[in-house]
């Protein structure tokens, strides 16, 4: 049985812990729907009422500086003032709005849908569709309490192991997963890379400091992309290559004096550990196909969600930078100290898409619209199905 119990679960993913998220997002998206809201916009038009006067002397047009557009006294200026109301208004609420919203509700779907799949066929048919629908939305319920660096993993080993597969292969599935994200990302980066190029990728001011260090937003991809890559290089060796010295590896770690007590336990986990690696090694290729094919679904799904919400307020956007540009995004997202990137992630919408995709007037409000499809359905459906599961699976207590 893992080390977590019930009880440490009941901690970690309490009421109180949900609330945390919740309110460092409500907080910052409040200020981004402030911002956007109080935020005005001069777009060039034919026949307008402002005129450009380059206040600073930098001969640039800033779009979003009031005091660089004035009222013409002739009438004849080529500059419209555009607030959050005008964009609204320009929006078809009753047609194509209302088309790509439908379609982010279907890639909402088929991003569960894609880890249900992917459950199903790790677990060689082990686990229900129930069983699999819950433990999917249990793990993204923990992952969404945790920070992004850290995730949900040691949570779901608990939640497979509960259901009554034993710990070894519970662990071997939630690194099969972790590897066939990393491969995702790792392989999305190149043709990033070869299909739209490294031109407007990245904010052109945004800088964050990480362990002492000051990177942009684009050295802090980089190291992200590092990390990621190394860690399935890892993975792949643990599964695949010698899990027999990674098991010698954590063997010899838990014989230092204050992880000692834990070791009669890793043995037992490295043995299953190594006799699941065999077992997925003769898998069949059906097997990894489907696997990766379900990840790549459900993470395309992920990011082509903001794509539609996107579309809702300016159709014509370029759908290949949008997507590339949420895969750096998330890149950048993983080393998030907070919960599920609470915060983090809306200032990083703000950063990423305000002004060079969406309209800064508006882009409070998709950010907001984005986190409440993308991120707090996982924290009301955990909330409510970890009771009942938790008494559903309670047999397991005394395994």
């Amino acid at each position: 049985m893992s080390d977590l119990n019930v009880d440490d679960i009941k901690k970690q993913l309490s009421i109180r812990k949900v609330l945390i998220p919740v309110v460092i997002g409500l907080l910052a998206a409040g200020y981004m729907l402030y911002s956007s809201l109080t935020a005005v916009r001069y777009e060039p038009i034919p026949s307008g009422d402002y005129i450009w006067v380059d206040s600073n002397d930098d001969g640039k047009i800033d779009p979003a500086n009031d005091e660089e557009f004035i009222l013409s006294e002739s009438g004849a200026g080529n500059y419209e003032r555009v607030t959050y109301r005008d964009t609204l208004r320009k929006i078809d609420w009753s047609g194509t709005a209302l088309f790509f919203f439908a379609l982010a509700i279907a890639c909402l779907i088929i991003r569960v849908g894609g880890y249900i799949f992917r459950l199903r066929v790790l677990s060689d048919k082990q686990f229900t569709w129930r069983q699999c629908f819950d433990v999917v939305m249990l793990w993204e319920f923990a992952s969404a309490l945790t920070p992004s660096v850290v995730g949900g993993s040691a949570v779901a080993i608990f939640f497979l192991n509960r259901e009554g597969m034993n710990l070894g292969k519970s662990t071997a599935i939630v690194m099969v997963t972790a590897m066939m994200d990393e491969i995702f990302y790792v392989s999305m980066v190149p043709l990033i890379l070869i299909f739209v190029g490294m031109a407007g990728l990245f904010p052109a001011d945004w800088e964050q400091s990480l362990f002492g260090f000051t990177l942009t937003a684009e050295g802090l991809f980089w190291v992200g992309y590092l990390f990621t890559f190394v860690l399935l290089m890892i993975l792949v060796y643990a599964i695949f290559i010698n899990p027999r010295a990674f098991r010698y590896v954590l063997l010899k770690l838990f014989s230092l004096p204050f992880l000692r007590k834990w070791r009669y336990r890793i043995v037992a986990w490295g043995d299953d550990l190594m006799t699941t690696s065999r077992e997925l090694k003769n898998q069949k290729s059906g097997y990894w196909f489907k696997g990766l094919a379900a990840t790549f679904a459900s993470w395309s799904a992920r990011f082509l969600l903001l794509n539609c919400l996107l579309m809702m307020v300016v159709p014509g956007i370029d759908n290949l930078l949008a997507y590339a540009k949420q895969i750096v995004m998330w890149m950048i997202m993983l080393i998030s100290p907070t919960p599920g990137s609470s915060g983090v992630a809306e200032f990083a919408f703000y950063e990423f898409f305000g002004g060079s995709v969406v309209p800064v007037t508006v882009v409070g409000l998709l950010a907001i619209l984005w986190r409440l499809m993308t991120y707090f359905p996982y924290l009301f459906a955990g909330v409510l199905i970890l009771p009942s599961w938790i008494r559903r699976t309670a047999h397991h207590d005394n395994r």
